[in-house]
């Protein structure tokens, strides 16, 4: 659906976007992260249209975004991080401006526009004053501005920035309905939000891919393997003693329990190897009673941390 090749963007002598290269299918919601000055948001921009790069193409369904602009703009609704809004208009004064901008037939707008205003949650409010509109609802109003003339890609930058909890559910459920009809490329530094809305993440470092896979995947790979966290009733000897003929095991770490009597432990497999059965024999054989055991998966803040971080301390010595 929305293709980036070899995406440069210079400035002066500072390199923002280098060499960038991703594609995003048709019906996915994709989290694309990076810290601040990495080029996520220059790249952002470039997608949109709003910035030209370099060097490099962006393709949205086939169409080159410079030589076909309008067509291929046709196809994407933004959301910056700060919404273009007018304060003075109403709401559904804005969004007809805003459908007039976009070129959407005349007949089909009023019906179009109260549609989009029932999506977002904007249905009861057609003549508010957007002054006068909290800071959730204005951020219905630039998404709902984002959705006029249907586009088949929704780029949001920070769509939840400034949100209360209660604001950032309605979002976030917001954000996973238009996926079922809308490939979506959601910005957030509020991770936690990224990982209940998107499968797959594209992680940006000093100007470059650091990551594009399955957060699952991305933990797999950082990790060498599964990590399994067990309590076991008994000692540190008698859980190593225990598990010292189990096969697959690459790392046993140990660590204090919260229980009376009681060690945690966690065991990490070589490669990709299920070891639960495994685990389960050998502490069974030793009647060493196991009281939890579940995997341990990394979060996708160690994700994000551990593949910036790292890039950016190995860039530093290379210097």
């Amino acid at each position: 659906m929305i293709e980036a090749v070899n995406l440069v963007r210079r400035y002066g002598p500072h390199t923002a976007v280098d060499h960038v290269n991703f594609k995003i299918p048709k019906g996915e919601i994709i989290g694309f992260l990076g810290p601040n000055g990495a080029g996520k948001s220059t790249t952002m921009n470039i997608l949109a249209g709003y910035l030209s790069a370099t060097s490099g193409t962006v393709a949205v369904d086939g169409l080159d975004i410079l030589d076909y602009p309008i067509e291929a703009k046709k196809k994407i609704g933004y959301l910056p991080e700060n919404p273009p809004l007018y304060p003075e208009m109403t709401v559904k004064d804005y969004l007809a401006f805003a459908g007039e901008l976009k070129k959407v037939k005349h007949s089909s707008s009023r019906e179009h526009i109260n549609r989009i205003m029932e999506i977002t949650g904007l249905g009861n409010m057609p003549k508010r004053l957007i002054k006068n509109l909290s800071k959730g609802y204005r951020q219905r109003v630039g998404l709902a501005q984002a959705l006029i003339g249907d586009p088949e890609v929704l780029i949001l930058d920070e769509p939840t920035s400034g949100l209360d909890p209660k604001q950032i559910l309605e979002i976030r459920e917001l954000i996973i309905s238009l996926g079922k009809e809308h490939t979506v490329i959601l910005s957030s530094h509020i991770l936690p939000e990224i990982s209940a809305v998107c499968r797959r993440v594209l992680i940006i470092n000093q100007g470059r891919i650091a990551a594009d896979d399955t957060t699952e995947n991305l933990a797999k790979r950082l990790l060498g393997g599964n990590r399994i966290l067990l309590r076991l009733d008994g000692t540190q000897e008698s859980a190593e003693k225990a598990l010292q003929t189990a096969p697959f095991i690459h790392r046993l770490g140990f660590q204090e329990s919260p229980e009376a009597g009681t060690i945690d432990v966690v065991a990490e497999a070589q490669e990709d190897a299920d070891i639960r059965r495994d685990l389960f024999q050998c502490l069974a054989s030793a009647d060493v009673p196991i009281l939890m055991m579940r995997s341990m998966d990394m979060s996708l803040e160690e994700i994000f941390l551990n593949l910036t971080t790292h890039e950016n301390s190995s860039q530093e010595h290379s210097r």
